[in-house]
C-alpha cells in the first residue's frame, strides 16, 4: 500500500512493531466499545497476531493503513476498507483511533478524509460505507463532516453497554465526493481573487 500523507497524520503500511499498540486498543473497554463485534473485549493475543499477520502477508481481504504520527511515524490507530465489491466498486470503512487521549484531535477526520480520496482516485471506488453506533456521537459529527449522509437506521440492532442501541447506517458517493471537492476548490478560487475583477 502507498503512504498518504496529511498535515495531522499519515497513513502508512502496517508493521510487526504496530502490535503492542494495537494489544492496548484491543483490551482498552473504552475504545472497543464503539467498535464491532470482531474486536470484542478481551482480545485474545493470538487474534490480534492472526490480524495483523494477514494484514502484513497480504492476505486479508482488506486494505488498510496505519493512522500515524507525519514526522515519527508511531502508530495512533488504523482504517480499513472492508468487504470490498469489485464488481459494483463498493468498499465499507472501519476505523479506530487507539488511544482516548487522542480523540477529538482531528486525527480520525483527516485519516478518513485520506482514505476517501485514495479509494475514488486510485482504486476507482464508486460508494463507500459505515456503520456507527448512535451513541457515539463523536464519530458521527466526523463522518458527516467527511461528506457522509445517513442512509438508514437498525434499531436496537446492538447489545453493548447493557442495553440495546441502533446501528447507523452512513455512506458516501463518488459523485458527492467530486461535488465537494468542486465546491471546495471554487470557494477557494474566490478566496484567493481568482474570477474576480481586480481592476
Amino acid at each position: 500500500m502507498p503512504r498518504l500523507q496529511g498535515t495531522l497524520v499519515m497513513l502508512r503500511e502496517y508493521r510487526s512493531e504496530d502490535l503492542p499498540w494495537m494489544r492496548q486498543w484491543v483490551n482498552d473497554r473504552e475504545i472497543v466499545m464503539h467498535l464491532s463485534d470482531i474486536f470484542l473485549y478481551p482480545h485474545a493475543l493470538e487474534s490480534t497476531e492472526a490480524y495483523l499477520d494477514a494484514m502484513l502477508d497480504g492476505s486479508s481481504d482488506s486494505r488498510g493503513f496505519v493512522i500515524a504520527d507525519p514526522v515519527t511515524e508511531a502508530y495512533i490507530g488504523q482504517v480499513n476498507l472492508d468487504s470490498i465489491d469489485w464488481k459494483n466498486r463498493v468498499g465499507k470503512i472501519g476505523i479506530v483511533i487507539g488511544s482516548t487521549e487522542n480523540l477529538g484531535r482531528g486525527y480520525g477526520t483527516e485519516a478518513m478524509k485520506l482514505l476517501i480520496d485514495f479509494a475514488f482516485l486510485e482504486m476507482n471506488l464508486n460508494r463507500l460505507e459505515l456503520e456507527v453506533y448512535d451513541f457515539n456521537e463523536r464519530a458521527i459529527r466526523s463522518y458527516l463532516n467527511c461528506g457522509f449522509i445517513q442512509e438508514g437506521r437498525q434499531r436496537e440492532r446492538q447489545y453493548k453497554n447493557g442495553k440495546y442501541s441502533d446501528v447507523i447506517q452512513m455512506g458516501i458517493l463518488k459523485s458527492d465526493w467530486k461535488m465537494a471537492r468542486g465546491e471546495q476548490a471554487s470557494w477557494a478560487g474566490k478566496r484567493n481573487g481568482e474570477g474576480e475583477d481586480t481592476q
